[in-house]
């Protein structure tokens, strides 16, 4: 059987580094905002190309905290509204509803899956604060005319870039594009954790010290307390973890890139529809997602050929019981992307002959 994504496989390789790693907070008696964290929010910083970085404790977490910031910092209030794309993954809009804010969902882009910049307009009014916009898969949102489009209102600009570590949008990193951006290094992530962990990256100092305080307590100085702040701290565990994989995090993402480009350009079976990809290194293909019109029997398919695939999501956020509250809204693109869309393997430790087996079991398929 082929894997989907071999965790066991990625972290053995670097086995002996994460052991060392681990030994080194067990001997240095300090286990939470140590060291460890100060260092790791310091180089992915550097390699995001910000001037900050605060390691939370997952990534979802990171996107309450920007949302939950800007409302101590005044910029927002309950009530306002944040315009965020109707296909992502449920967290993005549980960071909102989370802050008392109201999701605003537009329909994606269905060539590239991301927030379609031309949708966003039609839904600004008075009471818009943000766009939330999602570098799903792995591929980088267009950021120029988002960040145009949110100048012209005076709307800040957060990135969900859960699934896009390293990214490139003309020599910029993703986490560096907007006004934050939130990070995951949920175990299966590009730069995954052994465990929970996520981060937030920004250049606006008072975001930053906000956020700083809110993750541990509220608290700005020991025992004081500026707001109700929560605990959400990247453990010293965690954050050795993540700075010994942050140095393999771009040889990795090649690989994945390489898998890509034999899929698309071997995959000829013309009832599979492929991702849009220039090439270039603007995807990390976190995910590799095609599309077909009939699933099920694809899924199917593939598993009796050994082959397990995943479906990145099956069902909307509009359509789930959490959010009855958009049960009459109508959005076609999204709910046919839902319908449609299943992820094949893609890993860093995949051999030439797993990925010979799937392309050949794409092409076999027949309906």
């Amino acid at each position: 059987m082929i894997d989907f994504l071999n965790l066991k496989l990625i972290n053995q390789q670097y086995r002996e580094e994460l052991i060392a790693a681990a030994t080194r907070v067990i001997d240095s008696g300090w286990y939470i905002l140590g060291n460890e964290v100060a260092q790791f929010e310091q180089e992915f910083a550097c390699y995001c190309q910000t001037e900050y970085c605060l390691g939370v404790a997952n990534g979802l977490d990171a996107l309450i905290l920007i949302l939950r910031a800007y409302i101590e910092m005044g910029v927002m209030v309950e009530g306002d509204e944040v315009i965020v794309p109707a296909n992502t993954y449920i967290a993005s809009i549980l960071a909102i509803s989370e802050n008392g804010l109201k999701p605003v969902l537009v329909e994606p882009d269905p060539t590239t899956y991301n927030l379609n910049p031309a949708l966003i307009e039609q839904h600004i009014n008075g009471r818009t604060r943000a766009i939330l916009t999602v570098h799903l898969y792995g591929q980088v949102t267009g950021m120029d005319e988002i960040n145009t489009i949110a100048g012209r209102y005076g709307l800040k600009v957060i990135e969900d870039c859960a699934q896009a570590h390293g990214a490139l949008y003309q020599g910029r990193k993703v986490g560096s594009l907007g006004d934050a951006a939130g990070f995951s290094f949920y175990p299966g992530k590009n730069l995954g954790a052994l465990g929970d962990a996520g981060a937030v990256t920004t250049s606006d100092p008072q975001l930053a010290k906000t956020i700083k305080a809110l993750r541990n307590y509220g608290s700005h100085e020991k025992y004081k307390n500026l707001y109700q702040g929560v605990n959400s701290r990247l453990d010293e565990m965690q954050a050795a973890m993540l700075r010994v994989k942050l140095h393999y995090l771009d040889s990795e993402t090649e690989r994945r890139r390489a898998v890509a480009r034999r899929y698309r350009t071997e995959i000829i079976n013309p009832t599979i529809r492929l991702p849009e990809w220039a090439g270039d290194e603007s995807h990390v293909f976190h995910l590799f997602v095609v599309q077909t019109d009939n699933r099920n029997q694809f899924q199917g398919y593939l598993t009796d050929h050994g082959i397990n695939t995943v479906i990145h999501y099956p069902v909307p956020p509009h359509k789930q019981t959490a959010y009855e509250c958009f049960s009459g809204l109508s959005l076609p693109v999204s709910e046919a992307m839902h319908q449609h869309v299943i992820s094949l393997p893609i890993d860093p430790t995949m051999s030439e002959s797993a990925v010979d087996a799937v392309i050949a079991a794409v092409n076999g398929f027949n309906v």
